[in-house]
């Protein structure tokens, strides 16, 4: 079922069995915005019940009058948003567009080839394998799936919602062995009475669930939104450069809006937006400088996301073996708790700090920060800005009288 937009009612008022085992996709987040609630419900719980008053037929008088829709229902959502309601994105999966250069321009060559003859028996054999694809999905069977080694998996703890995450790596494996199901030998139980046929999952579908939720799941639990981090990402590689080349740490380095949006390409909205978020989670530092403009610090090391590896949902390796509970429950590292802190019947341990220290000296002016040179691009080297520099400066980010395209603090 595919609609533009929904109500905030509307999906309590269809019929019983109208969502039972449904895709139900939304065009556009926005349009489902007033419906958040409902669809949330619909993902939790499964069913959707609501009183409502209305008219008896017989005496006329006010009644209650209860409507039920039953699930479970998939959903699609779409959106270019950044923000999203929370709730609702910790119920999904969420996938992101490719949005590099190199995906853009395979893009535009599949655009031109659909306007071929090649194009046009594409889209023929396109619905022979769509064909194909649904027919194969007939033939599996509703059976229940039983994961051997589901006590010795492992996953992140460190946030709350990794209660719905974890969920939703069970039924990843769970998934890939349904879909395996003719490869995998039927087990049968009997249980009062009663004859219950299922499959078992294999170390190899654990396997495979595990690579998937890396790049799935992975991003969902990612606190910042994919491109924040293609941005961030960028800013690490593009520091990381400058730094190796002039022979600097990469905390001396800045950079102003203006440069990074000559730098990256982006427009001054999307460049905004997203190093506003990274300044918010203390990835970038933002310092003031002279007519209210700023230059900005990569504050993020880079050391740990690298290819993925901080954004890993903590499963476990199906071929290692996995201690008993009893053996690590003690580890005050699970805990986070610190061994070197006193306990509750301990001697407490001694005051720190006072609150109130000396006040700080003043800070570095502006006038004692070196800059680059008028072009990232070329890797300029740490000095003073050439003061007979043609550039025009920007009025709104200019650093002193000249723009450089990077800067770097204490250069000689």
């Amino acid at each position: 079922m595919a609609f533009s937009a929904m109500t905030g009612q509307s999906l309590f008022y269809m019929g019983e069995n109208d969502l039972a085992h449904k895709v139900l996709a939304i065009a556009e987040e926005e349009g489902a915005e007033r419906a958040a609630y409902a669809l949330k419900l619909l993902q939790s719980e499964g069913r959707l019940s609501i009183a409502s008053t209305g008219k008896d037929n017989a005496s006329g008088r006010l009644v209650t009058h209860t409507y039920e829709v039953s699930g479970p229902t998939a959903i699609i959502l779409t959106t270019t948003a950044i923000d999203v309601d929370e709730e609702l994105l910790n119920r999904c999966l969420v996938l992101t567009v490719d949005e590099n250069r190199d995906q853009t321009r395979a893009i535009h060559v599949r655009q031109r080839s659909r306007h071929t003859l090649n194009g046009l028996l594409a889209d023929q054999e396109r619905e022979r394998v769509v064909t194909l694809h649904q027919n194969a999905q007939r033939l599996l069977d509703a059976l229940p799936v039983v994961i051997p080694m589901a006590e010795q998996l492992t996953f992140v703890d460190g946030r709350t919602r990794t209660r719905r995450d974890h969920p939703k790596y069970l039924s990843l494996i769970s998934a890939v062995a349904l879909l395996h199901q003719h490869q995998r030998p039927r087990r049968t139980v009997t249980h009062a009475g009663r004859e219950v046929t299922y499959v078992e999952a294999t170390s190899a579908d654990v396997e495979t669930a595990n690579r998937l939720a890396a790049g799935i799941l992975g991003q969902s639990l990612d606190e910042l939104p994919p491109q924040t981090r293609r941005l961030l990402e960028l800013l690490d590689v593009t520091v990381t450069r400058i730094a190796a080349t002039d022979q600097i740490d990469r905390s001396v380095v800045r950079f102003t809006r203006r440069q990074l949006r000559e730098e990256l390409g982006w427009g001054d909205t999307q460049s905004k937006v997203h190093l506003a978020r990274l300044v918010d989670l203390e990835l970038v530092s933002a310092h003031r400088v002279e007519h209210g403009s700023f230059l900005y610090e990569l504050a993020w090391n880079g050391a740990a996301g690298r290819d993925g590896g901080r954004f890993m949902v903590g499963v476990s390796d199906p071929s290692q073996p996995v201690l008993p509970l009893a053996d690590t429950v003690e580890d005050p590292k699970i805990h986070g708790y610190d061994p070197s802190r006193s306990g509750q019947q301990g001697v407490q341990s001694g005051a720190g700090r006072g609150p109130v220290g000396a006040r700080s000296a003043g800070g570095r002016t502006t006038q004692n920060i070196p800059q680059l040179n008028t072009s990232m691009a070329s890797q300029a080297s740490v000095g003073v800005a050439d003061r007979n520099s043609t550039d025009t400066p920007n009025t709104t980010e200019s650093v002193i009288d000249q723009t450089p395209l990077l800067s770097a603090v204490g250069g000689g």
